[in-house]
């Protein structure tokens, strides 16, 4: 049988190289490209923690260089041209429905502010004056229950807080992060454990520990600068064990380009690569706890001396048979026997996640019980040992700290109700999907989304679509259309174009998944064009909606005021009041657990048992997961070729060999994917993933992704979906996206 192979031998290498290469020649700015690449700016990609005051290519422990293809993506995209008037003028919104995310990424920047009124089959370009004076008086009028407000990852921490405050202030507690959708699950797991939401490692405890567990993620594509973290792990002794269901080439074999000895030969990431089901996860983790158990491996001071609940944990694991275990999680007992003997013989340990782990019905349970393993060996509470959720947008993190969410803990709120004389409520507002619901019903006057693709972000596409275009008016601040522009705009739609971070005409800071805020110091835009600050908006904003008397909205047009007013009511955050001047970089108190005292009531951390989920597939179906390509960064695709699965489009369905015969289908042959949401006719690509498992593109597979999320976290189950799929060749539409007529 045919199968498709990667283009590449490793990750990273001489391609990446290559690749970097060809994106700075396309920038049409070499020198200027790099230029920003070293500028004291935090990288724009993942949240990872790089750039700052140490340069744009050094990380949180000084290393230098340390830069990745990410990195150049994003930055040669920032460096596009612009899109002129005209292309507007010509160009209907029903033609601009047809465009991938690949296709708008291509456009280049958006220079200008623009509006599609209701009715109306275009965008046109308006004044500042207009945009802004319109979304005054929409949100003047709008009863503030009856608005939202969203922000995505890539905001700085003062555009987020002031957003937030904005909002509050209004009398709108309908507040939401792109996080949401992504590592809430892990936000609730962790402060279950331990009280915080947040990682409680630094990057410099991965230099200290003994094995790295690295379950749900891929960061050989979305966090390329982790992998030479865990090359000199192994170097030195370290073990690495990753969990996925998808065999994935980064994660195997890796050449981290600034390393002579690596670039050239190559290196192994992984000792053991587990292969469970999708779903599999909690299975896998009581799996290796019962191993450990067995092993009489448990830390019994620290779980005496500094937690609870270790007991039911313990009879739950006992409680579950090995072929139980084995059948659900789809692991061989032979590899969960080594697995187990590495975190037996490891003093320290570090376990790592992403969304393969919270995109799930049970994505907190799946949290919890990767914590439990931990908890049981004893790495909680002490240096090079501890739990990382891998972030993703760069500032996702310091978003969410700036009270970019529906409740804040109480001193949060206090310190703003004293601050600024406004009420915060203490009942939640919506989360997002019950935004999207409240949309859907027609309860949503307005909404202003700070970045990001809501759109995209949804699950069940066509629903999505509906239900954002239910509202009557929406504001968008970006650097660039996507789809969520378009298929997600309400029936009035205004957009703003905003500097990128690096253009800034003032400094910004941002939060690393470390805990870590780093200093950004802005510069000069790279297109010619009417753009303007996302804090000088949101001020506009304020200063036009917010009754006067209260507070002096107008001095918050002031990035080092904002700073001011964060260090003062932000926990954790007084350090940021001398940051501009000092340079001094820091950590967020209270975050970091290098002892054994957790913000939880008791000062314990927790067990918790978790269920095991009743995700099975019947006969002739089978467990589908979306994911994102080598070429993406969230919902943006740069490249819609995937080098290191072998794939040169995204409309794809990736099987096993087994389940391709047994479907008696072979590399290159047209099916259709169905589940209870959607179809899709698309193209068999032949991978290394679990018989009975399936993975697709995000977001365009979007449309099968049905209507469920996880009950605590709200997060919708990306990778929880039951699908068939069956030879055909009738023209479905591709993507996802409409058919032409």
């Amino acid at each position: 049988m045919r199968v498709a192979k990667p283009l590449v031998s490793a990750g990273g290498g001489f391609p990446a190289i290559y690749y970097t290469v060809k994106k700075t020649l396309e920038s049409g700015n070499p020198i200027g490209l790099a230029r920003r690449l070293l500028s004291k700016n935090t990288c724009k990609t993942c949240a990872l923690g790089m750039g700052g005051q140490r340069g744009g290519i050094v990380n949180e422990v000084g290393h230098f260089p340390e830069v990745c293809k990410k990195s150049f993506q994003a930055q040669a995209s920032d460096m596009r041209g612009v899109i002129d008037e005209d292309y507007f003028t010509r160009t209907p919104l029903s033609q601009l429905r047809f465009l991938s995310s690949a296709e708008f990424e291509r456009l280049g920047r958006l220079a200008f502010p623009i509006v599609a009124e209701a009715g109306s089959d275009r965008f046109r370009r308006i004044t500042w004056d207009e945009a802004l004076t319109r979304t005054i008086e929409t949100f003047r009028s709008a009863p503030p229950l009856r608005t939202f407000f969203y922000s995505s990852g890539r905001s700085s921490n003062e555009a987020a807080f002031l957003l937030q405050l904005l909002a509050r202030a209004y009398g709108s507690p309908n507040i939401h992060n792109c996080s949401f959708y992504c590592h809430a699950a892990s936000s609730v797991a962790l402060g279950d454990v331990y009280g915080s939401g947040t990682a409680s490692v630094t990057l410099d405890d991965l230099a200290q520990a003994d094995v790295a567990v690295i379950a749900g993620a891929n960061p050989a594509s979305n966090h390329p600068r982790l992998i030479s973290q865990l090359i000199a792990m192994r170097r030195r002794g370290a073990k690495v064990i990753v969990i996925n269901p998808l065999k994935e080439l980064g994660l195997v074999r890796f050449r981290v380009p600034s390393d002579l000895r690596s670039l050239l030969f190559g290196s192994d990431v992984s000792d053991i690569y587990l292969q469970p089901h999708i779903g599999g996860d909690i299975a896998l983790s009581k799996a290796l706890l019962k191993g450990v158990i067995e092993a009489d491996a448990i830390d019994r001071v620290f779980v005496n001396d500094h937690t609870s609940g270790f007991e039911a944990v313990r009879a739950d694991a006992e409680a579950s048979s090995w072929d139980d275990l084995i059948e659900a999680s789809g692991v061989p007992r032979a590899q969960i026997d080594a697995s187990v003997r590495l975190l037996v013989q490891a003093k320290r340990g570090i376990f790592l996640w992403a969304m393969g782990l919270t995109h799930h019905t049970h994505g907190v349970d799946n949290v919890a019980a990767l914590a439990n393993l931990a908890m049981a060996r004893g790495w909680l509470g002490r240096p090079g040992c501890g739990l990382l959720p891998l972030r993703g947008h760069s500032n996702v993190q310091g978003v969410g700290s700036m009270g970019m969410a529906p409740a804040l803990k109480e001193a949060f709120a206090s310190a703003l109700e004293t601050a600024y004389d406004i009420d915060v409520p203490r009942e939640p507002g919506q989360d997002t999907y019950a935004s999207m619901l409240a949309a859907e019903r027609g309860e949503v006057n307005a909404a202003l989304l700070l970045g990001g693709n809501l759109f995209a972000s949804n699950p069940d596409r066509s629903w999505a679509e509906r239900a954002l275009q239910n509202i009557p008016f929406t504001v968008s601040l970006t650097t660039k259309l996507n789809e969520g522009h378009v298929h997600g705009r309400g029936r009035t739609s205004i957009v703003l174009p905003v500097f990128a971070r690096d253009e800034e005409p003032e400094p910004t800071t941002q939060e690393s998944m470390f805990n870590y805020v780093r200093l950004s110091d802005g510069g000069v835009a790279s297109i010619e064009g009417d753009l303007r600050s996302e804090v000088s908006i949101l001020a506009s904003l304020a200063e036009g909606i917010l009754p006067a008397g209260r507070f002096d909205w107008s001095s918050l047009h002031s990035h080092e005021t904002l700073r001011q007013e964060i260090a003062r009511v932000v926990p954790g955050y007084g350090p940021l009041a001398d940051i501009a001047r000092t340079k001094q970089e820091f950590t967020v108190g209270g975050r970091v657990r290098h002892d054994a005292a957790f913000a939880t009531p008791d000062a314990r951390a927790h067990f918790v048992v978790p269920p095991m989920p009743a995700f099975r597939p019947a006969a002739g179906e089978f467990r589908l997961m979306t994911l994102r390509s080598e070429g993406q960064f969230n919902t943006v695709v740069y490249d819609e070729e995937d080098v290191y699965r072998g794939n040169r489009t995204r409309d794809v369905v990736m099987m096993s060999a087994e389940d391709a015969a047994a479907l008696g289908v072979a590399e290159d042959d047209r099916v259709t994917v169905r589940t209870e949401t959607g179809r899709m006719l698309v193209t068999v690509a032949i991978v290394d993933i679990r018989p009975g498992n399936l993975a697709m593109y995000y977001p365009e597979a979007n449309v099968l992704v049905p209507r469920r999320l996880d009950d605590r976290s709200k997060t919708p189950a990306f990778k929880s979906i039951i699908a068939t799929v069956t030879c055909s060749e009738r023209q479905l539409p591709r993507l996802g996206r409409p058919q032409r007529s």
